[in-house]
């Protein structure tokens, strides 16, 4: 490993002037040798020189924040007045036709006899809510559920459905 350079005063001041120029972190590093750009950057900002003169413009002023605080609102309202026209982007290109999905299976009903409290639910059961939990006459499915998972093949469709047909049923949606 190689023994650390240290910030000399040559060194140092060579800092200053490349940053003044404008160069950046990565160049004056490369420069200078023996330092990386994090510690040209810490080094800058010790030194208090993070405000520079970029090309064309002038150097920091001393102005009172308020007179910053104005510059800074001009500075956007003539951006925002200069802003150009937004353009229409025009597609040659048809819209593409998704695979018409299955249609989705009209809900047959339970029959009362099969939907059951959360006091006579067990574990081979469908866990499917069903109704109003604040009202008594709330239930759960009850059906015979998939080994392994907390539904019935019915209840399980809905709740599992894959990621690109919920992601084409919105693009589709949107279209309309």
């Amino acid at each position: 490993m190689e023994a650390a350079v240290g910030w000399t005063d040559d060194r140092v001041a060579l800092l200053r002037r490349l940053w003044e120029d404008g160069q950046s972190a990565s160049k004056i590093a490369a420069q200078l040798g023996g330092v990386t750009r994090n510690a040209v950057i810490g080094k800058v900002h010790r030194l208090g020189l993070a405000g520079r003169a970029r090309g064309g413009e002038e150097a920091p002023s001393t102005a009172t924040p308020s007179a910053k605080v104005i510059e800074i609102q001009t500075a956007i309202a003539v951006v925002e007045t200069q802003a150009p026209e937004p353009v229409a982007i025009v597609s040659h290109r048809p819209a593409p036709d998704f695979p018409a999905s299955a249609p989705t299976p009209a809900p047959t009903p339970l029959p009362v006899s099969q939907r059951v409290t959360i006091m006579d639910l067990r574990e081979s059961m469908c866990r499917w809510p069903l109704g109003d939990p604040t009202t008594p006459e709330f239930r759960f499915c009850g059906a015979r559920s998939i080994t392994g998972l907390p539904y019935c093949t019915h209840h399980a469709e809905i709740a599992y459905q894959p990621a690109t047909e919920r992601k084409r049923d919105r693009r589709v949606a949107s279209f309309r």
